[in-house]
């Protein structure tokens, strides 16, 4: 599966962003997906994911309750929704998925275990 990732921006802090990852294939409904971000010089961490027909999300503490991850398989496209965004939110953005990710444990949280990513999408958070 090919993902091509779009919606990142410079936006100020409390605004809005849509982040959407539409891909490739016919099998995206077996594909479980997540987003993840990284800061210049820090390591790859997680932000949301959703499993195959979106039933499950799961999000980082420090997004919780202002993004929203959601799936349309209809139309083999994830989406982000990042709302009152604070500048520490700066980063880029990655979309992924796996066909081999379970939701048993935490390790839907580990970038290691996805085979499949986008090319990234910076977003910045003016303060």
């Amino acid at each position: 599966v090919q993902l091509i990732e779009s919606g990142g921006g410079l936006v100020q802090a409390a605004g809005a962003l849509t982040h959407s990852c539409p891909a490739s294939g016919r099998t995206f409904s077996s594909y479980a997906m997540a987003w993840f971000l990284q800061a210049p010089g820090k390591e790859r961490d997680f932000v949301a994911a959703i499993s195959w027909t979106g039933a499950r999300t799961y999000y980082s503490d420090s997004v919780k309750g202002r993004f929203t991850i959601s799936r349309d398989n209809a139309k083999n496209t994830m989406y982000l929704q990042m709302n009152s965004l604070k500048p520490e939110d700066t980063a880029a953005y990655y979309c992924t998925a796996d066909e081999r990710i379970t939701y048993g444990g935490t390790g839907y949280r580990t970038p290691g275990l996805y085979d499949y990513w986008g090319q990234g999408t910076q977003v910045t958070v003016s303060s």
